[in-house]
């Protein structure tokens, strides 16, 4: 059975971001491995610096991942730190360079592999956006391939701050069977274990289906 999945519209490690701690506890273990990837040409180490101050309100230690570039995503060290972790996190930044490090990769099989045993995965911004197949394309709004953990799902991040147009266009480009969820900033979609989601933080989660308002009950278990 798998692990609990978060989705989350960004903000990463900020106040508000209320549903860590549970996410932390899910995991049953002292240890978050945080990955950069997305962030790497805006400053990785900031982020991580700031959930090792996050995670240290919570009680444990949080760790930053040499996950950075192509090579790094066969790197045995790399792909043994992910196929350990008990509750991995993909930070925001960039969908498309995180998405062409990591996919069909080793470190791609032990991140999929760690969740279906059971450890709890998160992503926020862009790695809640590459999880899923298809992806919102950050460019403009249609739809591109993801890493594909969830398909028939896509995610617009930080949706509390996306204009009104751009949220509409990419609504009416949705395929009719697409579930679009809109996730704030500092908020998070969850899955638990059982397939059922929940959301959680300081901001609102819309569901559409195929461009149409529907609710949680219409992601997939």
């Amino acid at each position: 059975m798998s692990g609990h999945l978060a989705l989350v519209g960004g903000g990463e490690f900020t106040e508000g971001c209320t549903f860590d701690a549970g996410l932390v506890q899910a995991s049953g273990g002292a240890e978050v491995l945080v990955v950069p990837t997305a962030a790497a040409y805006e400053h990785p180490q900031r982020l991580v610096e700031r959930a090792v101050s996050w995670f240290d309100q919570l009680g444990v230690k949080a760790t930053g991942l040499d996950l950075l570039a192509r090579p790094d995503a066969s790197d045995p060290a790399v792909v043994d730190a992910l196929a350990a972790s008990r509750f991995t996190y993909l930070v925001g930044g960039s969908p498309l360079h995180l998405r062409s490090v990591i996919k069909d990769s080793p470190a791609w099989d032990a991140i999929s592999s760690a969740w279906a045993g059971g450890g709890v995965l998160a992503g926020s911004a862009a790695g809640a956006m590459v999880l899923c197949d298809p992806m919102v394309d950050p460019r403009g709004g249609a739809f591109t391939l993801g890493l594909g953990l969830l398909p028939g799902v896509a995610v617009i991040p930080a949706h509390d701050h996306w204009s009104e147009d751009a949220a509409h266009r990419t609504r009416q480009m949705s395929p009719a069977a697409l579930v679009l969820a809109g996730i704030d900033e500092r908020t998070a979609l969850i899955r638990d274990p059982e397939g059922t989601w929940s959301a959680e933080g300081a901001g609102d989660v819309v569901v559409f289906v195929g461009g149409e308002p529907a609710d949680l009950t219409a992601l997939p278990s």
